[in-house]
């Protein structure tokens, strides 16, 4: 009896330690699944609240937990077989490239909140492209995408410019759905992949040549797509150094549409989304790719001129010289059914050969970009950039110019092109190009002529390079 009466003395601290873990316990068992239910209740809410104002509803598989996801998409049978046929060809134990195949699936899948995407994602990507441009939504065919029929999957095309696109389509497509953006490898850094995550999008290695990471990708893609996950690709793969419009990649294409059941009740349908700037923040880097013999500047470099370039637009706010970066423009255009462009082809991919399905992808992915081209945005700088370039050396009077930037204006709306007139002013649009272009020091004034500043060719014709598709082949006199 004495052994259980006898005094035990232990220091403060491991008492209070002992105290403070006791009521962690305590509370964990008693109030934390009370405020989860809680919490989860409000955010099922929200969700189903969302659902009746979005045109596409939110897909419960994008509501799916992530470790599901991942532990689904890694016991795949299609990621299994690629574990055993690597795991043979290693010679190695198969535990080891399951491992391997888990690792890329917890790299891709992202970690969609809904609460996040509405309440701090939606308001930081208004507050930034709002800040940075005079954002408009110049066009989107809103009957088209309303008639999609709910099952479909919707996946939205885009031309690529700027990392501002991610903001900016997803700031002006949220009343319509939220995005699951493809996104590379540039945003795998700390803490901005974890923001990314939680906004649904998913990280591509646009390059890799592994096999088991290519499968894993594939199968997941897949998935998504099956499952009906609104998703946002930029089939160039990168953005456009020159300007230009890019051919597209096929990869991420094969993935949707290569076991597509045309006679199946899921159809997919691809929306065009055009998008296009005033001013490009990054033009000064993409051009310099261009030429091969500029010096290659290391990360410190590229910081020191991003910081350099943020400080310098800072002080123009403060003594009220700074002005916006021009306008930034997006048009969504008519939904493309997958089902019904492969009726008018009379074609299943499933039944093909590797090669005859990659041409007829190629095909389709070909025919996406040009419905791409065909709305991507007329905007003022690029108008007024296409008719310096042609003026040449001899220049133009700033009448001259204006004549013939609206008869460039009249040519392109023949064709069918969406040419975004600010405040509905044809003079002004000629006003407010004049001015980016001349603030920037590309075009400069002198005895009554504006001509493009000798050396600013490249970066003047990145910006016509933006509708160059859309040039008819003659303008009228």
């Amino acid at each position: 009896m004495t052994l259980f009466s006898e005094t035990v003395e232990l220091p403060l601290w491991l008492v209070l330690l002992t105290g403070i873990l006791a009521l962690l316990a305590f509370i964990d068992r008693l109030f934390v699944p009370s405020v989860r239910w809680m919490l989860r209740r409000r955010v099922n809410e929200a969700i189903e609240e969302l659902n009746t104002r979005l045109k596409l509803r939110i897909s419960p598989f994008k509501l799916t937990k992530r470790q599901v996801l991942i532990e689904r998409l890694t016991f795949d049978r299609k990621v299994l077989a690629a574990v055993d046929a690597l795991a043979q060809e290693r010679e190695v134990p198969r535990d080891v490239v399951l491992a391997e195949a888990e690792a890329y699936a917890r790299e891709i899948v992202p970690a969609f909140n809904a609460y996040f995407y509405y309440r701090i994602g939606y308001w930081l990507a208004r507050g930034v492209a709002r800040l940075l441009y005079r954002v408009r939504l110049g066009f989107a065919d809103d009957e088209g995408l309303a008639a999609v029929a709910p099952e479909s999957t919707v996946v939205f095309v885009m031309n690529h410019r700027s990392n501002m696109d991610y903001v900016l389509v997803g700031y002006l497509a949220a009343d319509r759905s939220t995005l699951s953006y493809a996104v590379g490898e540039w945003a795998r850094i700390w803490p901005l992949q974890t923001l990314i995550r939680a906004m649904g999008a998913y990280f591509v290695r646009r390059n890799s040549r592994n096999p088991l990471y290519r499968r894993v990708l594939e199968r997941y893609v897949f998935m998504a797509t099956k499952n009906g996950v609104t998703q946002a690709i930029y089939p160039e793969g990168g953005l456009s150094r020159d300007g230009r419009l890019g051919a597209p990649k096929l990869g991420l294409f094969d993935y949707m549409v290569k076991r597509f059941d045309p006679r199946g009740e899921h159809d997919i349908v691809f929306v065009p989304v055009g998008i296009n700037y005033d001013r490009v923040l990054e033009d000064r880097s993409l051009l310099l790719r261009l030429d091969p013999a500029a010096t290659r500047r290391g990360v410190w470099h590229a910081l020191r001129v991003t910081l350099g370039f943020v400080a310098r637009h800072l002080w123009l706010m403060v003594i009220g010289r700074w002005h916006r970066f021009g306008y930034a423009c997006v048009n969504f255009g008519s939904p493309i059914s997958l089902r019904g462009w492969l009726a008018g082809n009379g074609e299943d991919l499933r039944g093909l050969p590797r090669e005859a399905r990659f041409a007829r992808v190629e095909a389709l992915a070909t025919h996406l970009m040009g419905a791409v081209g065909a709305v991507v945005p007329v905007l003022p700088v690029p108008l007024v950039a296409s008719v310096l370039l042609e003026a040449g050396e001899k220049g133009l009077s700033e009448l001259e110019l204006k004549a013939a930037v609206l008869r460039l204006m009249r040519a392109l709306e023949r064709t069918g092109a969406k040419v975004y007139l600010p405040r509905q002013d044809e003079d002004y649009a000629v006003t407010a190009g004049l001015r980016m272009l001349v603030e920037r020091r590309l075009v400069r004034t002198g005895d009554g002529r504006l001509r493009v500043v000798p050396g600013e060719e490249a970066a003047v014709r990145y910006y016509a390079n933006s509708i160059a598709h859309l040039l008819p082949q003659s303008v009228p006199a």
